[in-house]
């Protein structure tokens, strides 16, 4: 039970950086702000080194991880697309951030409960997501 919790929890946080700095990859050419450019440019950073460990943990469990799914994908997109269209500003975009921030952390954090009998290290990896989710919420506000 514990290894198949661990391995779900991990699938989960590999979805959600994945999701995260996709999205992020989608509306960092639209920001006209350099320093929420440069800030957005640093939370994706910070995700793709936490995907790295979330990999590394994978990898021991002979896991690939979890693609986001198709369908939130897709609407993701289309919903930052459509909203980038009707306002490109930074705030439209802080916005989106926002509502992704909000989403990813209220997902990660059922799954937290959901999977009770995961390892340490794999609860540890998703309350660092979830904290690098709540903050980047926080500190985009002043964009908004």
């Amino acid at each position: 039970m514990i290894e198949q919790d661990t391995i779900r929890l991990l699938r989960e946080c590999d979805a959600g950086v994945k999701m995260g700095t996709s999205t992020m990859d989608g509306v960092l050419s639209h920001v006209k702000g350099s320093a929420f450019r440069d800030y957005l440019s640093s939370c994706k950073a910070a995700h793709e080194a936490l995907d790295n460990e979330i990999q590394a943990l994978l990898d021991r469990y002979h896991d690939s991880g979890k693609e986001p799914n198709p369908l939130a994908k897709g609407m993701s997109w289309m919903k930052t697309n459509m909203k980038l269209g009707m306002d490109g500003s930074d705030q439209a975009i802080a916005d989106l951030m926002t509502d992704g921030c909000n989403m990813g952390v209220k997902s990660l954090s059922q799954y937290l409960n959901q999977y009770q009998a995961a390892d340490e290290a794999s609860k540890n990896i998703a309350k660092r997501l979830i904290g690098l989710e709540e903050q980047m919420a926080a500190n985009i506000r002043q964009y908004l």
